[in-house]
C-alpha cells in the first residue's frame, strides 16, 4: 500500500488534475490512497478535493482549523495515512507521475537499503526567488543538520513505515521535516526525475516563510546558532583587550590625544559590543521562546473536519 501525501494550499486549478494522473498512472500496479490535508486554503481547493472523495473510494480529505505551513500539514499526513510506504507530493503538477512512478519502483526495490529517498533534478523549473531560497536553504542545511553534501532535500520523496512511524512520534509545533528524517536516518537515497514549470498560480513560499523555515531549522533542530554566538563574543572580547592596549598605548606615547578621538573610539566600541550582546540575547530569547511554546502544548495542527467519516 502507497500513501500519497499532498498538502493542498489554494490549489483548485491543479489539484483535481493531479489526482486523476496519479491514478491512471499507479491503478495498474499499486494499491494505494491519497491523504490530502487542505492547509485552510482561500480559494475552491477544499470543494474539489470533497468532489475528489466522493468520486473514489481511496481518498481521504483532512481540513485544518488554520494554514499552519506545508512540513505540519505533512505531518498531518502522515500521522493519518495507513500505507507501507508514503510518498509526498507538491500540489502544483511540478512533478509529473511517470517521475512519481519511477520513484515508488525504485522506493520499493531499494527498501532494504534505504528509508528515504529524495527526488533531484538536472535543471530546476522554479522561479528565481524560489531557486535563491533554496539555494540559501541547502546552505544552511549542510552547517545546521549536518546534512550530506550531495543531498538536495526536495520536497517530493519516498519514505517507508519505519521512518513514517519514528517521525510522527515528534511532536513539537516548531516543524522541519527534513531535519527530523536527518535526525532518525542515515540510510537516505536520491533518484533523478524530471521537473516541470508551474502552470498556475505561484509559489507559497514568501520571504516570511523562508525566513520561519530556516528559523526552524536553525532553533528547532540544532545548537550552532548559540555556539555562533559563543564564539563571536570572545572574538569580540579578544578584539576589545587589542583595542584597550592600542588606546593605552597612545594614551601614554602622544599627550596631544584629543578627546574628539577617544570619544569616537568609545561610541564604536559600544555599538559593536552592544550589538553583539542584543544578537546573542535574541538568540537565547530564541531558544527560550520555542520551549515555552512547546511546553504549553502548541499543537502542530488542528483537524476541523474530515471526509469520508470512517477514516480517522
Amino acid at each position: 500500500m502507497i500513501s500519497i501525501i499532498i498538502p493542498v494550499f489554494n490549489s483548485e486549478n491543479t489539484i483535481e488534475t493531479l489526482v486523476n494522473n496519479v491514478i491512471k498512472t499507479l491503478k495498474d500496479y499499486y494499491s494505494f490512497e491519497f491523504v490530502l490535508i487542505n492547509d485552510a486554503s482561500r480559494d475552491n481547493s477544499e470543494e474539489i478535493c470533497k468532489s475528489l472523495v466522493n468520486k473514489h473510494p481511496n481518498i481521504f480529505l483532512f481540513s485544518l482549523s488554520k494554514n499552519v505551513g506545508e512540513h505540519n500539514a505533512i505531518m498531518a499526513g502522515l500521522n493519518k495515512c495507513s500505507g507501507d510506504y508514503a510518498v509526498i507530493m507538491s500540489d502544483d503538477l511540478q512533478n509529473s507521475t511517470n517521475s512519481l512512478l519511477e520513484l515508488i519502483k525504485y522506493g520499493i526495490n531499494e527498501k532494504d537499503r534505504f528509508d528515504v529517498i529524495y527526488t533531484h533534478y538536472d535543471k530546476k523549473k522554479y522561479s528565481f526567488f524560489k531557486k535563491l531560497g533554496s539555494k540559501i536553504n541547502d546552505f544552511m542545511a549542510n552547517f545546521l543538520l549536518n546534512k550530506p553534501k550531495f543531498l538536495y532535500l526536495s520536497s517530493f520523496k519516498f519514505i517507508n513505515r519505519f521512518l513514517i512511524n519514528e517521525v510522527t512520534k515528534y511532536d513539537s509545533p516548531f516543524t522541519y521535516l527534513d531535519g527530523i528524517i536527518l535526525g532518525i536516518t542515515d540510510k537516505i537515497g536520491r533518484i533523478k526525475v524530471e521537473h516541470s514549470e508551474r502552470k498556475h498560480g505561484k509559489s507559497g513560499y514568501t520571504l516570511i516563510k523562508l525566513l520561519q523555515l530556516w528559523s526552524n531549522m536553525s532553533t528547532s533542530f540544532s545548537i550552532f546558532p548559540l555556539r555562533l554566538s559563543l564564539l563571536m563574543g570572545l572574538t569580540l572580547t579578544f578584539f576589545g583587550f587589542i583595542l584597550a592596549a592600542y588606546f593605552f598605548i597612545e594614551r601614554i606615547t602622544d599627550v596631544d590625544n584629543t578627546v574628539a578621538s577617544g570619544f569616537a573610539a568609545i561610541i564604536i566600541s559600544v555599538i559593536i559590543f552592544s550589538g553583539a550582546i542584543l544578537v546573542a540575547l535574541g538568540l537565547i530569547g530564541e531558544y527560550v521562546g520555542r520551549i515555552f511554546i512547546s511546553l504549553n502544548k502548541k499543537p502542530q495542527f488542528i483537524i476541523r473536519e474530515y471526509w469520508p467519516n470512517k477514516k480517522k
